[in-house]
Formats: C-alpha cells, sequence, structure tokens
C-alpha cells in the first residue's frame, strides 16, 4: 500500500485528533497511582473520550488479520509488559512503571501517543529506562524533515538505546496514520542511516520505541495481545505522532499537559 501525503484539511483534523489523544492522558494522569486498577484507568477513559469528547476508542474491538477483537479501549503496559497490555484486575502498586497508549477518533481521523508514568517511587534502574526511551523518542523525532530516511530515524533510537545499555524491540514499530489505525510506512525503530523510505512534506506517522533494560526478545501472552520481555526484564514506550512540514516537523500529539521535549538528549546514556 502506498504511503499517503495528507493534505492541509486532513493535516487539520490530525491537528486536532492528536491533541484530544493526548488530553485523555492529561485527564487521566492523577488516576494513575497506587491502589489503582488498570481496569478502571480504562474505564474513566472510555468515559471521558465517549462522553466529554465525542470521540470513539480506537482500540475497542479493533481487529486486524490474525487477532482477535481487542476487548478494551485503551493499552496498559506494567513492568515487563512492552505493549497492548489488557486493562483489567491488575491492581498498580509503589514502584511499578506503566505505559498508557491512547488511540482516538475524531472526525474519521486517528490521534495515537502514549506516556509512561511510575507509581511512587520506584528504581533508579526504571526511571532511568523511562527517561532514556524519552530521550529516544527525542532523539527520533529530531531525524525527521524532507530528505531524511526512516534509516535516520531508526539509527538515532538504536544508538542511544544500545550506548545505554538497553536494547530495542524489533517486532514492533511505529506506523502511518490517518483514516486508518495503521497505514504506511513503516517506522522501525533501528536501522541504518539513509536506509528506508524517504520522508516527504504530508507524511504523518508515529515513532512509538520500546525499549527493554534487558534483552530485545519478546512474547506473546495467552491473550493474543499482551507483549512481555521473554527474560522477564523492565520495558519503557513512549509514543507521538509526527507530522513532516516543508521544513522540518510537527509534533501532532500536543496538549496542555505534554512533558515538554528534553533538554540536550545525546547518546552517552
Amino acid at each position: 500500500m502506498p504511503i499517503t501525503l495528507k493534505s492541509a484539511p486532513e493535516i487539520e483534523a490530525m491537528r486536532v485528533a492528536g491533541r484530544l489523544a493526548s488530553e485523555v492522558l492529561d485527564y487521566i494522569t492523577p488516576f494513575v497511582r497506587a491502589g489503582a486498577t488498570t481496569g478502571e484507568l480504562d474505564r474513566l477513559c472510555h468515559e471521558y473520550m465517549v462522553n466529554v469528547q465525542h470521540t470513539v476508542p480506537a482500540p475497542l474491538n479493533y481487529a486486524p488479520p490474525g487477532y482477535r477483537p481487542y476487548p478494551r479501549s485503551i493499552c496498559t503496559s506494567v513492568n515487563h509488559q512492552v505493549c497492548h497490555g489488557i486493562p483489567g484486575e491488575k491492581v498498580l502498586k509503589n514502584g511499578d512503571i506503566l505505559n498508557i497508549d491512547i488511540t482516538v477518533i475524531k472526525d474519521g481521523f486517528h490521534g495515537d501517543t502514549s506516556r509512561m508514568f511510575v507509581i511512587g517511587e520506584p528504581s533508579v534502574a526504571a526511571r532511568r529506562l523511562c527517561r532514556v526511551t524519552f530521550e529516544c523518542m527525542w532523539l527520533g523525532i529530531d531525524q525527521v524533515r524532507p530528505g531524511a530516511t526512516i534509516g535516520d530515524i531508526g539509527h538515532a533510537i538504536q544508538r542511544h538505546a544500545e550506548a545505554s545499555g538497553f536494547s530495542v524491540v524489533r517486532e514492533f514499530c511505529g506506523h502511518g496514520i490517518g483514516r486508518r489505525f495503521h497505514e504506511e510506512p513503516q517506522v522501525l525503530h533501528y536501522g541504518q542511516p539513509g536506509s528506508g523510505e524517504r520522508l516527504e512534506p504530508g507524511m504523518i506517522f508515529t515513532i512509538e520505541p520500546m525499549i527493554n533494560a534487558g534483552r530485545r526478545e519478546v512474547r506473546e501472552m495467552a491473550d493474543g495481545w499482551t507483549i512481555v520481555t521473554k527474560d522477564h526484564s523492565l520495558s519503557a514506550q513512549w509514543e507521538h505522532t509526527v507530522l513532516v512540514t516543508e521544513s522540518g516537523h510537527e509534533v501532532l500529539t500536543v496538549s496542555a499537559g505534554t512533558p515538554p521535549r528534553p533538554q540536550a538528549p545525546d547518546a552517552t546514556g
């Protein structure tokens, strides 16, 4: 399937959808605390999306080929869960780290973003993993400009993650997004500079590195969705949706509570 370049009206619709997705994360932040269940977080987000924003939770009943329908409105991945964690009875406890992944549909367009949350006082190692993963995402975003390539993004992410002693999950990647949840291109979070598709103004895609504290290998749980690290090491993920502009890029998943870009991410770890 070819890459779809978005028109000016489509870009404006994507700005709206991206902001709304980010605002769901702003809304849920005060509720993310020890004692809460991931199922409660899902219920609150669902009610906010449907009743306040009048958006559609894109994950709910989403069923790509070969998958059973996803049963919840958000993804909640705790500790060694890499992505696609299904909310349920899991009780958050002091020291946990949690990724909440939100995708909304507004007027036919998708907004997709995720953030890491730390519960209480996590270990120094857990905090460092979350920080380095955040830096990896931004180092990838920094590569986005006309004439750059998908490989430039992946290389910047991989270099920083591995220099910091972490590993990059290979089985899942960023993706084009618009009227469809998942479009071309696939945005790998590893690779060689100058490889892959060349970026053009009007492309919109996610950058969402999944970084493991241990080895990069993952496995799928029996629920058919939740992905975990094979070695049970911690995993972290951050995600933004990014537009390629005429002169560089624009991050579309921005709201009042969006964590600011790190001051000077580098490859020192």
